[in-house]
């Protein structure tokens, strides 16, 4: 049989996105499409009648929202569906209703116009401040005018949709989502949206496939078609050949045989057939994630993003819920440990300071961020400490690349345990503290650092870019972005064999730990923690348990005297030939 390469390079019923919500589903097509709204703007004589309408149609809005959070909350963690009660909080925005009740006064003009025109004025913002997680924001607020704006005009939502289809639009909003999911939806595909989409964050949280961002799926694809979606790797095929179906229909059936077997692997070691353990842990978006991590059997979260809760707020959290955010995720994986990293903004993540680079990405970012914005800092670092007093919670900081900054990032946290102590708040005093080794010169120094902590983490992704000066965004050299490159190979090599000399703790956390051609290379490298998506820990602990780690430090010295990346991978993949072990990420 072909590969999926071959399959996919030949055909020209294809369409590519971005793979917002993992999963293979084969159905028909629901093309979704809304009616697009005729706005008024003629003069009014009567004020108080119109921002009485206005105030009608709010209510109503309200209402309907309302009842979307609630059925959110049954459908999906508690964190997520909040969503829905931060649009409801928009609709109760004093300064909003404030603007467009004065407009109608002012102007005289229908309040459907104002309401569209003040609100779009909200999203063009947004909009011009060229960032995606902003963009998709937008498109938030997008609902909400066009809900008050429908309600003015007493104009219901209305959908005939077949239950069963994969739905297929322009966009779609987070309520849309969850109103469609109860037409026991198969997959979604938009046009528009992006990876921190709500509607997108909605899928994952419902376990429903989702590519978004195809730019061109609404003109290419027909009420009715049948299509293939793809929510691993961000691919559609359109009316798919039988050639296509029995390959997508081969994938889901090894991938569900796959996970049975793997099951079974939940309560066993991640050891070596030599008896080397390594320690498997999870990498965490949002606490909604945490059955994935106990039901894969991980040990511990070993990367807690804490960035995504101002994907989810919109905002910077207060001190009050980032205690309650950080106490549940601590207690529910209690006695396990949690390594939380601190707010890592900046470059290419998003932007919740009112604050413009020319180079981001070798700017303010990470570590040099908070350090500089001390407030938001504490507030973190008091909250961290607050969920501590259970003892296994560990604190990371993020993109350090002096010694200086964990001295002073050490003086703020010592600064927060007197605060705390003083208003007799319980914590851990004796909390670990980490940093994550993710530049070169955090890397070169990595002795240094590890003397100055109790615990070190790498991040890949980072680390590959910077080392090798590539942009992994960008198509133009993205071809060098080599996680198998020896220069990178040594490196790793280098901060392990430091950690070990300092007598720390050292982790790995960057996509390269959960990629299972890499693993008997990071475990001969002599990596004990890895810490990966929940997902990936059954195929990671199969792959452990069926390597010795004699083989696998072999395995790593001979990698570490080639000379390309080539010959590491033809070494790699012939050590897993060799040893009869299945690739198994290659069956998604």
């Amino acid at each position: 049989m072909k590969s999926f390469k071959q399959i996919f390079k030949e055909a020209d019923n294809k369409i590519v996105g971005i793979a917002a919500a993992p999963g293979i589903v084969i159905a028909k097509v629901y093309l979704f499409t809304k009616e697009k709204l005729v706005i008024n703007d003629s003069p009014i004589e009567n004020t108080e009648e119109a921002k009485q309408n206005f105030r009608e149609a709010l209510n109503k809005s309200k209402k309907e929202l309302d009842k979307i959070f609630q059925i959110a909350k049954e459908k999906m963690e508690a964190t997520r569906a909040a969503i829905f009660e931060a649009q409801l909080m928009i609709l109760d925005d004093p300064i909003l209703i404030g603007n467009i009740e004065s407009r109608i006064e002012k102007e005289k003009k229908q309040p459907e116009y104002i309401v569209f025109d003040e609100i779009s004025r909200y999203q063009q913002m947004m909009i011009l401040s060229h960032e995606p997680y902003m963009n998709d924001r937008a498109n938030d607020i997008e609902d909400i005018k066009n809900r008050i704006i429908r309600n003015l005009q007493k104009k219901r939502w209305q959908s005939k949709i077949i239950s069963d289809t994969i739905v297929v639009s322009d966009s779609l909003t987070p309520a849309d989502t969850i109103l469609l999911s109860r037409c026991n939806v198969k997959g979604f595909v938009t046009d528009h949206g992006g990876l921190t989409s709500h509607a997108a964050i909605v899928s994952r949280s419902l376990n429903i496939p989702a590519v978004v961002g195809t730019h061109n799926s609404t003109k290419k694809i027909k009420d009715g078609d049948q299509i293939i979606v793809d929510g691993f790797h961000g691919y559609v095929i359109i009316n798919p050949t039988e050639e296509q179906i029995i390959f997508f229909t081969g994938k889901l059936d090894r991938l569900m045989e796959l996970q049975q077997s793997l099951s079974e692997l939940k309560d066993q070691p991640a050891q070596t057939s030599d008896g080397k353990e390594i320690t498997l842990l999870a990498n965490v978006d949002v606490t909604g994630e945490i059955d994935l991590v106990i039901t894969n059997g991980a040990k511990g979260i070993g990367l807690f993003r804490t960035e995504q809760i101002l994907e989810e707020m919109g905002e910077f959290p207060s001190e009050e819920d980032q205690t309650r955010i950080y106490s549940n995720l601590a207690s529910r994986m209690y006695p396990s440990p949690v390594t939380i990293r601190a707010f890592d903004i900046g470059g290419d993540k998003f932007k919740f300071l009112n604050f413009t680079e020319p180079n981001p990405f070798l700017g303010l970012r990470g570590i040099r961020l908070l350090l500089e914005n001390e407030k938001v800092f504490m507030t973190q670092i008091r909250s961290v400490l607050s969920a501590s007093k259970n003892k296994n919670v560990l604190f990371m900081l993020p993109m350090v690349s002096t010694v200086a900054e964990i001295k002073k990032a050490m003086q703020l946290i010592e600064h927060c345990k007197h605060q705390l102590r003083e208003e007799k708040v319980q914590f851990d005093k004796h909390m670990r503290i980490g940093v994550m080794v993710e530049v070169p010169s955090a890397a070169v120094l990595a002795f240094e650092l590890a003397s100055e902590v109790d615990f070190l983490s790498i991040g890949t992704n980072d680390l590959i870019q910077y080392l090798m000066a590539v942009d992994r965004g960008n198509d133009l050299v993205s071809g060098l972005y080599q996680e198998f490159h020896p220069a990178v190979i040594r490196t790793l090599s280098h901060i392990i064999k430091d950690a070990a000399r300092a007598d720390k703790l050292i982790s790995i956390c960057g996509e390269m730990a959960g990629d299972t051609l890499a693993i008997p290379l990071l475990v001969g490298l002599g990596m004990k923690v890895l810490s990966i998506a929940p997902t990936t820990i059954p195929y990671a602990k199969r792959i452990i348990r069926s390597i010795s780690f004699s083989k696998a430090k072999s395995l790593a010295d001979e990698c570490l005297v080639c000379k390309t990346e080539a010959e590491i991978i033809e070494r790699l993949e012939k050590f897993f030939a060799d040893n009869s072990i299945t690739r198994t990420r290659n069956i998604i």
